[in-house]
């Protein structure tokens, strides 16, 4: 089994505190959040961008992994995914939702890559991790 992990250390209380994120790799290092760049739209990240950043690079990498596995070789895969979340849900803030934007440029036919993005979409290994509703826009390019 392949293990990551990402370290968070946060000091003080809920909307007076701050944090840090340290990832396994150094690609994040010391990398600030807080209340208000979750809940209040400041300059920053947050939790639900950074699961945003993983579901859009698993699923880009998946895509193409399906499309190498029937002989496409894409141009490109941009995927965007909106992390959705509830901060007034009964028992606290709940992720839910998470949704994609991808346009593809490849050598094939819409109908094609329509049949390998929804097999993406249910087997790229951070959507199987969500409880939450994942959906798609695609664009064929």
């Amino acid at each position: 089994m392949i293990e990551k992990h990402a370290t968070a250390i946060w000091k003080g209380t809920l909307k007076d505190g701050a944090g840090t994120l340290t990832s396994q790799s150094g690609a994040l290092s010391n990398l600030g959040y807080s209340y208000a760049t979750r809940f209040e739209g400041a300059k920053g990240t947050n939790p639900e961008e950074l699961i945003g950043a993983a579901h859009a690079g698993c699923y880009a990498m998946f895509l193409s992994a399906l499309m190498s596995g029937e002989g496409i070789a894409p141009d490109s895969i941009e995927a965007t995914s909106t992390i959705g979340l509830d901060p007034t849900t009964e028992g606290g803030p709940t992720v839910k939702s998470a949704h994609l934007v991808v346009k593809v440029k490849a050598p094939t036919d819409a109908a094609k890559v329509r049949e390998l993005a929804d097999k993406a979409k249910a087997g790229c290994p951070i959507s199987k991790l969500f409880k939450a509703d994942v959906t798609l826009d695609l664009t064929v390019l």
